[in-house]
């Protein structure tokens, strides 16, 4: 059974075989990979040892001390934190071979087609359909907000299969190649100035039903292990203490004195405290995903992390006045990833804008915790026997 000291062990011969000072980032990445040191909670020939995911721990102190490339998570957040775990669970083991690897090291980017203009909350009710010909499925529709679009290489996408059933039983899922015929993105450009968003429109795109992830009308189901994940990895976040946006107003107040009122000092200190506890509880969950899969919970991290966001951004205006009103840069420009606390004050205030909205809405999450985590009666759905063809739209 491998322990610590055998991780630790492993990732020093990767170490002495692949000098970091000495060896290319890609090609270092790749050895990490194959040696079962990139995700050790992964099974063998994926990238891992079939371990408790909480030994990872140890293979990354060992690579950072010796100064190793990481694979840039922010930029392949999605890959990593939605389509690894989903390819995972429900891939056939060719999909598994085929994909881990490139998401993995950040040669191939992965975004998100799941929201369309009538189907935000309400995903369910999308609205994008895939039609079978053959060995291969063609798609019409249009998505929307997605993040990273300008750059991914692959999509995971939810589609309607079957009108005639009800909304959540006629959704099957796939793994679309962004630069197949038939896919347009267009830049959606925010109230930040940037367009890290995008819309999506997909004009008979033809996707091998080799790349169906799991059943066919089985892609809700497959899809909640996608948002689980993604509740996780937006509102779970490993930080250190005053990380995220309680970082930047914290250093505010310590460095600008003449700044300070009684009633800002309260305010802060209550949300550095419950800052604090939302880290802490963050660590807890991560340490609950040790035992299995994210479930409903990661629902009220993501809550947490909205409202926080947005109230501690909020208050750091407020308490730098005239300068909280200056905004660095309204330039249009599509980034390669969102970087909260690198900025100024007003961009981390309009920001926090879509934190309430993205990865599931306050509202619905607010739905999902009542009735999945603290069992409350669920409320009445009219639409849950009707076909989806049927609905009013």
């Amino acid at each position: 059974m491998t322990d610590a000291a055998e991780l630790r062990r492993r990732t020093r011969e990767l170490l002495a075989a692949h000098p970091p000072a000495e060896a290319e980032r890609l090609d270092f990445l790749r050895a990490r990979f194959d040696a079962g040191l990139a995700w050790v909670h992964f099974p063998e020939g994926l990238g891992g040892l079939g371990l408790p995911r909480s030994l990872q721990v140890v293979v990354d102190a060992e690579l950072e001390a010796a100064g190793a490339p990481d694979n840039d998570p922010r930029r392949i957040g999605i890959g990593l934190g939605m389509a690894a775990p989903t390819i995972l669970q429900y891939g056939t083991q060719e999909q598994k071979q085929r994909f881990l690897k490139p998401l993995w090291t950040g040669e191939e980017v992965w975004c998100q087609l799941f929201s369309e203009p009538g189907a935000g909350s309400d995903l369910a009710a999308l609205g994008t359909r895939a039609v079978r010909e053959g060995e291969e499925w063609v798609v019409n529709g249009q998505k929307v907000w997605t993040s990273s679009a300008h750059l991914a290489r692959w999509a995971i996408l939810i589609a309607r299969t079957d009108p005639d059933v009800p909304k959540h039983r006629g959704i099957t899922y796939f793994l679309c190649d962004m630069t197949d015929p038939g896919v347009e993105v267009r830049p959606l450009r925010q109230i930040t100035g940037e367009a890290e968003f995008n819309e999506v429109f997909l004009t008979d795109v033809r996707i091998p039903d080799a790349h169906r992830l799991g059943g066919t009308g089985d892609g809700w189901r497959v899809a909640q292990t996608t948002l689980n994940n993604e509740r996780v990895a937006i509102g779970g976040m490993r930080l250190p203490r005053e990380g995220g946006m309680i970082g930047p107003v914290s250093k505010t107040w310590r460095d600008r004195p003449e700044l300070r009122t009684h009633d800002l000092h309260q305010r802060l200190l209550k949300l550095w405290v419950e800052a604090e506890v939302a880290r802490l509880t963050g660590e807890r969950l991560r340490q609950q995903l040790v035992a299995g899969q994210p479930g409903p919970e990661g629902a009220g991290m993501k809550l947490a992390f909205a409202r926080l966001n947005q109230e501690i951004s909020g208050l750091e205006v407020e308490l730098r006045g005239e300068e909280g009103l200056l905004y660095d840069d309204w330039t249009m420009r599509r980034p390669e990833l969102v970087d909260f606390t690198g900025r100024d004050a007003g961009y981390r205030y309009l920001r926090s804008k879509g934190n309430s909205i993205e990865g599931g809405t306050s509202e619905v999450l607010l739905n999902i915790v009542a009735e999945r985590v603290l069992g409350l009666p669920a409320e009445p759905r009219t639409d849950k026997d009707v076909a989806w063809k049927d609905l009013a739209r």
